[in-house]
């Protein structure tokens, strides 16, 4: 049986999710941002070996996120994307490793019982809609009342991640975790 791919638009116009009917990652998710990243996953390298403008790769369950800078016409680079994905599917591992170390995003996700209680609440009311649009929201630091937070995905680079999903995301947390917390986005690493 040939395995099917849906393309789905994202919030982000400068993101698609191309859901197939089996799993890409196994467990967790990973974003990757260049080519050089991609050595133990040929079919990352091909998708951004397809065009200049593509910028980020998101493998999360059963999708593909390709987020690229809006300089491509979507309509041409689809099916080039859609074409490579389901080629390089047939041999692709979702039990892929990961680099261990990476500049440009967060190396590991803090821990301790406020962390694990703010995990839980996104787990329960923000992931879920951000992982239907292609994306998700990484924890990466938490000390007096501050929250710093990494947008994958889709979210990365959408316009309505960096204020309206941030502030729903700070009002879902003083609700439900600690009046006074802020949420901000981390730095690049």
């Amino acid at each position: 049986m040939d395995t099917q791919l849906n393309i789905q638009r994202t919030p982000n116009p400068n993101a698609l999710k191309f859901v197939l009917d089996i799993p890409v990652k196994s467990e967790g998710n990973y974003t990757y941002t260049s080519a050089a990243e991609c050595g133990d996953n040929p079919l990352a390298k091909a998708l951004f070996e397809l065009n200049a403008s593509i910028r980020e790769i998101y493998f999360f369950d059963n999708y593909i996120t390709v987020t690229q800078d809006g300089s491509a016409d979507w309509d041409a680079l689809v099916e080039s994307l859609q074409s490579a994905i389901l080629e390089n599917i047939k041999t692709h591992n979702p039990d892929f490793q990961t680099p261990q170390t990476r500049q440009s995003t967060p190396v590991a996700t803090p821990s301790g019982p406020e962390l694990d209680q703010i995990n839980a609440i996104l787990n329960e009311t923000i992931r879920p809609a951000l992982q239907m649009d292609g994306g998700d929201v990484q924890v990466v630091d938490y000390a007096d009342k501050q929250l710093q937070v990494f947008y994958q995905g889709a979210c990365g680079s959408c316009p309505s991640a960096t204020m309206g999903t941030l502030a729903a995301i700070q009002r879902i947390l003083r609700d439900q975790f600690d009046p006074e917390i802020t949420v901000s986005l981390a730095a690049p690493f």
